[in-house]
This record gives structure tokens, sequence and C-alpha cells, in this order.
């Protein structure tokens, strides 16, 4: 028998790989994640000239001379050809992004409300300038979704796409669901961890997974919708009785993001709890993963699994976009380029829980029916269908209202 033996043309590779100066906007968990990440990657080289802090006096195991304090130290370089942007403030990663792609230099980006908010401008100023934005790391933590659907899924079979997008919010209901914890000590855990953003609400109330949503829509259909046409909802009004209800029925509440074909043309989305029965992929996945469910013509269902929040998770896919870019990689947006994208609609219908303790809260919401009722002193609930239209304008008064709402499959 012949044996197949390959050899590495070290010579060759080094024209294929460029070499990377990398500018680095943030420090914080993920930015000291990729720090320690990138110095024991073989796979790539690149080295980290210098890092943008917002706060000097913070103690850093790191020279000095490593950080500044000003953008343009990093923009201005000609000898970083890629800046990597791993800050929290949308606006200013904006800025910085902009910037960068301006400057002629290749972004890796985590900031996925930025991404949700800019993409057509900064598609179009990549485009234009002959550089890369790559964003893999906003999505699913560990998990490339984003290359995936690029990639993988790169043609007009896709379906459904449903999934935990958010760990904290993750982490969080396992603790109440799981563990019988409550819902402010959970939520400091996963902040003490690391897990949780620095706004909470961004996590518990459905923003993070709205953005990510955003952004995987616009790979995985080619359309890309604004953030205020979604309906989101969030976790922070689970209360005792709700966990009850779900228990009795043998299910679980898990944090939810679906975009979903209705019609050849047409398709929908949204972020809420939703009930999850056993037999659900998503069922069994807890604490700060994630898990995405692809959904196709042909190839049915395929699950993806992994860690959607820490310093080391992140980092690798960060390190993922910043190899790929070595190799001169960029997003083709095929779906937008090559299809005709579907449309984005609210026009259907969500079958959901509704638990409420005021008949006023109760009149805000337009049933089309209702199959099922309880009431109590304490709190009534019903299950019923509901236009996602109807959700969508009450929207921004949902969080002043004590009720709790999940969709059912």
């Amino acid at each position: 028998m012949e044996t197949l033996t390959i050899e590495s043309d070290k010579k060759c590779g080094s024209k294929l790989r460029a070499k990377l100066t990398i500018g680095l906007f943030g420090f914080g968990v993920v930015g000291e994640g990729l720090y320690h990440v990138l110095k024991n990657s073989r796979t790539v080289d690149a080295t980290i000239k210098k890092v943008c802090i917002k706060h000097p006096e913070k103690e850093r195991n790191v020279a000095e001379n490593f950080y500044t304090v000003d953008a343009n130290d990093i923009i201005n370089d000609d000898e970083i050809n890629l800046v990597v942007e791993l800050i929290d403030n949308a606006d200013e990663a904006y800025q910085i992004v902009k910037s960068s792609l301006l400057k002629g230099k290749s972004v890796v980006s985590g900031n996925k409300k930025m991404l949700a908010e800019h993409l057509p401008e900064l598609i179009e100023i990549q485009r234009t300038h002959n550089v890369s934005l790559l964003y893999d790391a906003s999505a699913c933590g560990s998990i490339p979704v984003i290359r995936n659907l690029e990639e993988y899924y790169d043609n007009d079979l896709l379906k459904s796409i449903t999934g935990i997008l958010n760990g904290s919010s993750n982490f969080i209901l396992t603790k109440i669901f799981l563990e019988n914890g409550d819902y402010d000590t959970a939520l400091k855990q996963a902040q003490d961890l690391g897990f949780a953003e620095s706004n909470p609400a961004f996590d518990v109330e459905g923003y993070d997974s709205m953005f990510k949503l955003i952004i995987i829509t616009l790979h995985a259909f080619g359309t890309l919708v604004k953030p205020e046409e979604i309906f989101n909802c969030g976790i922070p009004n689970l209360a005792p009785c709700d966990i009850q209800y779900a228990k009795e029925k043998g299910l679980k509440i898990k944090l939810v993001a679906q975009v979903k074909k209705i019609t050849e043309d047409s398709f929908t989305m949204y972020v809420m709890p939703k009930l999850v029965a056993p037999d659900d992929y998503i069922y069994s996945v807890e604490n700060e993963y994630n898990g995405v469910i692809i959904e196709g013509e042909y190839y049915e269902k395929q699950f993806m699994f992994g860690k959607g929040a820490g310093a080391f998770p992140t980092a690798s896919s960060v390190l993922s976009d910043i190899t790929a870019r070595a190799h001169s990689y960029k997003y083709e947006y095929k779906k937008h380029t090559f299809f005709t994208p579907p449309a984005y609609t609210t026009d259907t219908e969500v079958q959901i829980y509704l638990r409420y303790r005021e008949s006023l809260a109760f009149s805000h919401f337009d049933f089309e029916n209702i199959t099922e009722k309880y009431s109590s002193r304490e709190y009534s609930y019903v299950i019923g269908t509901i236009k996602l239209s109807s959700l969508q304008k009450i929207k921004n008064l949902l969080p002043k209202l004590d009720v709790f709402i999940a969709a059912i499959d």
C-alpha cells in the first residue's frame, strides 16, 4: 500500500499568510484573554503593538509603554495593519471601526450593538477601501456561526435559526431554575464571573441576543433588519409562579432568539423567553453555554454548542477572525449578493404564555384566540395566539408592566 506524504512549504505558506501588527482597543475580560491566547498561538504571525485603554490608573501586568489613551496612536500608526476592537461602548466602537477602515486598516470587532446599527455603512466602506471587517466573535462567543453561514450554509436552503445566544442570561436561568437560586444573586454571580455585560439590562432584557440575531440574519438570509423593528423581551419579571408552571409541565424556560422563514419571500424574527420541552436541542444547554439550531430544507436540523461568555472562549473566536484575516479572508455576503433576500414581516402569529397580576395589564394584549386560562388571588395566566405585530406595538410598554411572556411551540 502506498502512503501519501504531504510536506509543508513554509516559504509558500509565508506568502499566503500576512504578518499582522495589531492595535487593540480594550483590555477588559476579552481583551486580556486575547493577549494571553495570542501569546500561545502558533497558527498566526501576529503581535499586539499597542493597546488603547480608558482607565490608565488601573493596575495591569504589562509594561506601561504598551498602553495608550489616545485612539489616534493606533489609527494613525502605519505599522499597524489590523485593528481589534473589544470595548463595551457602541458609539465609541463605531468611531474606532469607521476611522480604521477609512485609514485602510482591516478590523476585527466584537461589538454586536454597533455592528447591528451600522453594518450597511461599514460594509460599503470596507468595499470601497478594499479592507476587511470580521466579527464572528460578536455573535455566539466560541461558536463560529457566522463563518459557517457564509461558507457551509452559503445556499438558499435555510429555513430557520433558533438559539440561546446570550451566555449570561442562560447562566442566570440555570441558577434560578435548576439550583433554586434567586434572580439578584444569580445576576451578581454572572457579573463577578465576567459573563454579564457592564449594563445587565443589555443581557437580561434580550437586547444582546437581538443584536446578535440581526447579524446572524444578514448572513443567513441576506436581509438587514433595524433593531427598532424587532420584538424583544427578557427575563427580569420571571417569578416563582412561572417557574412552577414550567416545572409542572416538564419544561424549562430559556431566553431564545429565532429567525424563521414564513414563505419563500418572507421571514420573521424575535427574542423572548420560551417554554422548552425535553426533546428540544436547547433544553440541556445550561450555564454560560450557547446553543444554535440551524434548520434547512434537506439537511433538517443541525446543532452547534459552545461557551457563549467568558474571557478565553470569546478571545478564541477573536483569534479565529485574526487568523482568517492573515489569510486575506473577507465576508462575501453571499445571500445578499447572489440571491433575492426575503422581506422581514411581523404579520404572523405566535403562541405565548402570558402571566399577569392586574386586568389592566392584560388589556394591552390583543389575543387572536385563547386556549387556556387560570386565575387566582395572586396571579393569572393565559395561553393563546397573538400577532407578532401586536406585541411589537407594546414592546416599549412591557418593562412598565408586571407581566411575563414566554413563547410556546
